[in-house]
């Protein structure tokens, strides 16, 4: 128990230290509120626009994700070094551990929690077969652009310089 008497004497040195510090800036610091010392500052840029209240909960799911993928590496790279050691029970640790990720992913993009851009609907299956239909060919479908104008290249005809 001796072995840990540094580490509480200064675990204890620094919650007393930051409570009088705490402290001493409430008691000490001066009180004389403005518009200006209140109001937002950003890189010397006057806001012209209430910030919005909160973000996109897409952006958070994917702030989870990132660390999920981050814990996940943490848990296969020790298997990965040492799966020899770990047996059966490592590798099924490892499998349960992946299947649960692997759900919830493939909920998450089910549910559409990675698509950031606007909102597309489905395209009607109608649209979809005119596109395909077997009256169109490449010079219906091909826009010829530029060609207004334009003399034959035949090279059989010869351009007489002048």
């Amino acid at each position: 128990m001796g072995q840990y008497l540094p580490l509480v004497v200064l675990m204890l040195l620094a919650i007393v230290f930051g409570g009088l510090s705490f402290v001493a800036s409430r008691l000490l610091a001066p009180k004389r509120p403005s518009a200006a010392k209140e109001a937002p500052y950003e890189c010397g840029i006057v806001p012209s626009r209430e910030p919005p209240d909160r973000f996109p909960v897409s952006f958070y799911i994917v702030a989870m994700l990132f660390i999920m993928f981050d814990i996940e590496i943490i848990f296969l790279y020790p298997y990965a070094v040492d799966a020899g050691t770990l047996g059966a029970f490592g590798f099924w640790s490892i499998v349960l551990f992946s299947a649960i990720f692997f759900l919830t992913f493939v909920y998450e993009v089910a549910r559409g929690g990675l698509e950031w851009g606007p909102m597309h609907g489905y395209r009607s299956l109608e649209h979809d077969a005119a596109m395909v239909s077997p009256e169109r060919d490449s010079s219906a479908t091909i826009r010829r652009v530029g060609l207004e104008g334009r003399f034959d290249l035949d090279p059989s005809t010869e351009i007489e310089a002048a």
